[in-house]
């Protein structure tokens, strides 16, 4: 699970593997492959960097 921060300052895990979409517009909208959408206060590159090392992480054990 990665950590994004909501625009209301709440913090939440969400799974990286649902991520269809993320794009700037100007803020963070994260599209899952549900359909839901979620803002978030971290840019486009933070929430990749967050992806590369969840991913890192899961391939290093």
């Amino acid at each position: 699970m990665i950590e994004v921060t909501k625009l209301n300052g709440v913090k939440i895990l969400v799974n990286p593997h649902l991520l269809e979409i993320v794009e700037e517009t100007p803020d963070t909208v994260i599209t899952l492959t549900t359909g839901k959408k979620i803002i978030v206060k971290e840019s486009r590159q933070e929430i990749k960097n967050l992806v590369k090392s969840y991913r890192k992480d899961i391939f290093a054990e």
